[in-house]
């Protein structure tokens, strides 16, 4: 039997628009506003017998709007940036422009202290794996965009350096359906 899992990412906040690591912040004014509007059309996934979210404020309230009421899930955590948490892109590249260089050439690296790309995509991959094929009536996980990024490489089997070519929208549905370690991309109308 297989999972249809359904991958909704969180709507925006201010880290997302300032191309900020991850540090935890809820969803802004647009976000609300945003998620509310888009919440006809998504709240159909509350359907899902099972519905999680990352443990961050915005997709725990991005479900919260919508009606999903989900369960974190501390495994769609997104990926731990160690001390780069909360700073921007430019604040991090002025300061340690060589550990940024790294960090992006190297999906193994982990100058920040955190964790590596490979190491996320790796998690982000077992906790699909894990999805048990009785939840086949279907699942929803509000995401951060980066768990949903890493989510496709793993299901692809792509390269880790693949996850820089990945653009995932905030409230847009990635649906996945399959088992253990055999995934399928589901497009949908």
């Amino acid at each position: 039997m297989n999972v249809r899992l359904k991958l909704l990412a969180a709507a925006r906040n201010s880290s997302l628009l300032a191309t900020r690591f991850e540090d935890d912040r809820p969803l802004d004014a647009t976000g609300w506003h945003e998620a509310a509007r888009a919440a006809p059309v998504l709240c159909r996934l509350a359907a899902a017998e099972l519905r999680y979210c990352s443990p961050t404020a915005r997709c725990r309230q991005t479900g919260e709007v919508l009606g999903l009421r989900p369960l974190a899930q501390p495994a769609l955590r997104d990926c731990d940036m160690g001390r780069w948490r909360g700073r921007t892109l430019g604040e991090v590249t002025a300061a340690e422009p060589r550990a940024v260089e790294a960090w992006l050439t190297d999906p193994r690296s982990a100058p920040h202290g955190g964790e590596s790309l490979t190491a996320f995509i790796t998690r982000i991959g077992r906790w699909l794996d894990t999805r048990p094929a009785e939840d086949a009536a279907g699942l929803v996980a509000v995401a951060e965009p980066a768990v949903v990024r890493a989510a496709l490489v793993y299901v692809f089997r792509a390269p880790p350096h693949a996850y820089w070519r990945i653009d995932v929208q905030p409230l847009s549905v990635t649906t996945l359906t399959g088992r253990s370690g055999k995934w399928d991309l589901l497009l949908e109308a």
